[in-house]
């Protein structure tokens, strides 16, 4: 039995999940959180066997995520839980480190498969995306072009804060923060503070607000 943990921004998502892995006695969901930040915190306190992680998920997407435990933790394994299936966001998380990659469209039974497939070492991916090795290679994602402190601060500058903030945060000076800044637009083709905006929106570094 391994020890999980769940890093899922719905809660009903989290819910069905650990009743299932629960109820059938095949792993222990030792914790579970919604944002990536809160997911690294407990990765350092627990160590857990396997993360299961969303790649849609605030404050640090799932991919950063997985970066760092693997980076970091290489015992622990990796299972990204997405709704994506395209071939760019199965690329992504392969060479972000993950072992597995199931559609939350897929039978509930292969997430048990993946995880034991992580166990041992082995890549898992959902029985719908069985083509997906025989298929041409995909361009390289543009945000892992960008260095640790370039996502740092785009994830606070998504977030509404201004360089004088970053500054702060980080301890750096305002120039370093808007020469980081100017970097990682130009790396990811942006023009202005709404391109940040949107490209946050899509990969998930904010959560949409609905009033």
């Amino acid at each position: 039995m391994a020890s999980v943990l769940l890093v899922e921004d719905h809660p009903i998502v989290r819910e069905g999940i650990r009743a299932f892995l629960t109820q059938k006695t095949l792993h222990e969901v030792i914790a579970e959180c919604e944002d990536g930040v809160t997911a690294l915190k407990l990765v350092a306190k627990h160590r857990p066997d396997i993360v299961i992680v969303d790649l849609r998920i605030p404050r640090l997407d799932g991919l950063e995520v997985t970066r760092r435990v693997v980076q970091k933790y290489p015992s622990t394994k990796v299972v990204v839980l997405s709704m994506y299936s395209s071939d760019s966001y199965v690329a992504s998380a392969l060479r972000h480190g993950a072992l597995a990659y199931v559609l939350k469209n897929s039978d509930i039974r292969e997430l048990n498969a993946a995880i034991e497939s992580a166990l041992a070492g082995k890549r898992y991916l959902s029985s719908a995306l069985s083509h997906w090795d025989s298929r041409e290679p995909v361009p390289q994602d543009r945000y892992e072009l960008l260095t640790t402190r370039e996502r740092e601060i785009l994830q606070y500058a998504a977030e509404g804060h201004t360089a004088a903030d970053i500054s702060g945060m980080l301890n750096i000076s305002i120039r370093t923060v808007e020469k980081h800044r100017s970097n990682l637009m130009h790396k990811l083709d942006m023009k202005n503070h709404a391109d940040v905006i949107r490209y946050a929106l899509q990969r998930g570094l904010v959560p949409l607000s609905v009033d």
